[in-house]
């Protein structure tokens, strides 16, 4: 997959070695929510889980799981600019994604 560490049809992804569903990931999200994260340029910011999106609190945005699934797909991201025209919030969706806690 000349880099990729993502399964076909973007739903699973490979991290050492090991085969993950999103629906492992975006449970980890929301056992996260309430917790610290930090955007790259380090703005600190939690946030809540309404029905299936995130809602950051420092905005009235919702961030639905369906960007978050999006940007999983191209794993390993190097960036919050990689996803920028692909997801909304895209600071948020990154520092979400590749924080210790949710990537494992």
């Amino acid at each position: 997959m000349g880099g990729r560490t993502c399964g076909a049809g973007g739903d699973n992804a490979r991290t050492g070695g090991i085969e993950m569903s999103f629906d492992s990931v975006w449970a980890r999200i929301g056992q996260a929510a309430g917790q610290e994260f930090r955007t790259v340029t380090g703005k600190a910011f939690s946030f809540t889980i309404v029905g299936n999106a995130v809602k950051p609190d420092h905005t009235n945005r919702l961030l639905p799981r369906s960007d978050f699934e999006k940007a999983y797909s191209l794993a390993p991201l190097r960036g919050p600019g990689q996803i920028n025209l692909l997801v909304q919030g895209p600071a948020y969706v990154y520092a979400i994604l590749t924080d210790p806690r949710i990537a494992g």
